[in-house]
């Protein structure tokens, strides 16, 4: 049986990996520096995570927590207007660090490459079922795919304005992107 889990143990782990990787880069992240930095026994991470990629796809889970918005209306410019704000607002809040380094990782690993994906899936299936199911009920015709279209333009078009150009998501770019890029690629012509 053993000793239940030491959820504070646990937790620290997490946020090690996380500043860890935002100082070193995916590649340069070691279990001994983790184990160092959260205080912990490297058979514990073990233990818990079977290698480097489960370990950072945990701690990933672990600080993207939040949830999308739900649709506030019937109108789907609306509902993806509050989306792509609440989606911009949490891209910008990643660290730059971080995301270039599970950037760089994924490019190198492909268990890393494999975990994001996983993740990125259901968070995108969580971000954009309920709004375009409820604008399907309420009569918008949508092109095939667009869940999909979504999910690989609008989180694009965020990281490239806000890594790329260095500019803000505010109203008037989040009124653009909706306007001009995905409601033409979504609804069905």
């Amino acid at each position: 049986m053993g000793r239940p889990r030491d959820t504070g143990r646990g937790l620290a782990i997490l946020e090690a990996t996380l500043s860890l990787l935002s100082e070193v880069g995916y590649e340069q992240l070691s279990m001994e520096a983790v184990a160092s930095r959260s205080g912990s026994a490297k058979t514990t991470i073990y233990r818990r995570y079977r290698d480097k990629a489960a370990l950072v796809a945990a701690a990933v889970e672990h600080r993207a927590q939040a949830t999308p918005p739900e649709p506030v209306s019937d109108d789907l410019r609306e509902n993806l207007l509050s989306l792509v704000s609440w989606l911009a607002r949490q891209i910008a809040e990643q660290e730059i660090g971080l995301l270039g380094a599970l950037f760089a990782g994924m490019r190198s690993d492909v268990r890393l490459a494999e975990e994001m994906r996983r993740i990125l899936r259901r968070d995108e299936a969580a971000m954009t079922d309920e709004p375009l199911r409820k604008a399907i009920r309420h009569g918008e015709h949508l092109a095939p795919g667009a869940p999909a279209l979504f999910a690989e333009i609008a989180p694009a078009v965020i990281v490239h304005r806000i890594m790329i150009a260095g500019e803000p998501c505010d109203g008037p770019f989040v009124a653009h992107l909706v306007d001009d890029i995905l409601l033409p690629l979504l609804r069905s012509r």
